[in-house]
């Protein structure tokens, strides 16, 4: 829900457990508590995406047993270890941070990572105000870090289980060439493109490609997508990694970024979500600003972590009794 500073502060003063994202003014003037926040501006609610900086969204979560931790980046690697088994984390890191770039490359092989309901978002700023720095910030002592990662891990009652839950749009263009990349990171300079090796700003310049879109990556049948960030001489520059053995494609064409959410989001119920995000370029390239999904409310991130870092998607997390 978006609320003012005022009601933020006297949940946090009545002891709740909150999650909390909002500008990085806003959020350093919140008192210490049970909480963790994030740095953005874009939100999206039920009656559709919004951009403040008057207002936080917060999350109440109904968990007697958490506990709250900083991690930098030669300490994220124990985030999965550090969760309650029967139950779950939601972790906050500042975008373009060491931690962010330890997290995106290496999540996959920390141990307990997939054992273990770990969820949550990468910190950003308004990109029309220039010189902002994205923060992740430990409620207990309200300090608000630009370097470290903060976790909030909660447990569950024992009769409850959690879903860590992903929708995707976007789904492979099966026209498109695979797309292989020996080097592996945030910035490329060179592809494969069905095998034949070419220098990618180049493959994508010459092919007219739509850089709205992203790579979707085949990970055992999962898709996962690696937004374009930006090509600066002649290296092309992502919001998540690519990774040497991956086949990538192209993501088809959307043309109705809402339209394409709701169809996906019929049917599913999202009473039971307990968190909820998604990226800001859904709301950018769908404009989503007062355009309602009619499902799910929470941050505009600039990247999510359903496990690992995902782009373009939409994360939730549901719960329900065995």
């Amino acid at each position: 829900m978006l609320i003012t500073l005022e009601a933020a502060s006297k949940l946090i003063a009545d002891g709740k457990t909150l999650h909390i994202a909002g500008t990085e003014a806003m959020l350093r003037k919140l008192p210490k508590g049970n909480w963790i926040g994030g740095s953005t501006e874009y939100f999206m609610t039920k009656d559709g995406g919004s951009i403040s900086g008057e207002l936080l969204f917060v999350t109440e979560l109904p968990y007697e047993t958490v506990k709250i931790k900083s991690y930098d980046a030669q300490e994220i690697s124990q985030i999965a270890e550090d969760a309650f088994d029967s139950g779950f984390s939601i972790v906050i890191i500042p975008f373009d941070s060491a931690v962010h770039k330890e997290y995106a490359q290496n999540a996959p092989s920390y141990g307990k990572m997939f054992l273990n309901e770990i969820v949550g978002w990468i910190a950003g700023v308004n990109l029309g105000i220039p010189g902002q720095t994205p923060i992740a910030v430990n409620g207990l002592n309200a300090e608000a870090f630009a370097d470290k990662a903060v976790a909030l891990h909660m447990q569950t009652p024992e009769n409850i289980t959690v879903s860590i839950n992903i929708i995707n749009i976007f789904e492979q263009d099966m026209a498109s060439p695979v797309l292989e990349f020996e080097e592996e990171g945030f910035h490329v300079a060179k592809c494969f493109a069905d095998g034949k090796e070419t220098v990618f700003s180049d493959y994508l310049t010459e092919n007219a490609v739509n850089t709205k879109l992203p790579l979707v990556g085949d990970y055992a049948g999962h898709r996962v997508n690696v937004s374009i960030k930006s090509v600066e001489d002649g290296v092309v520059n992502l919001y998540a990694p690519v990774f040497n053995g991956i086949k990538y494609r192209m993501a088809k064409d959307i043309k109705d970024y809402a339209a394409a959410f709701r169809a996906r989001l019929k049917g599913i119920n999202d009473d039971g979500a307990v968190f909820s995000c998604n990226c800001i370029l859904n709301f950018l390239y769908g404009e989503l600003e007062g355009r309602s999904i009619e499902a799910f409310a929470g941050p505009i991130t600039f990247g999510e972590i359903a496990y690992q870092l995902v782009n373009q998607t939409l994360v939730y997390v549901t719960e329900k009794e065995r």
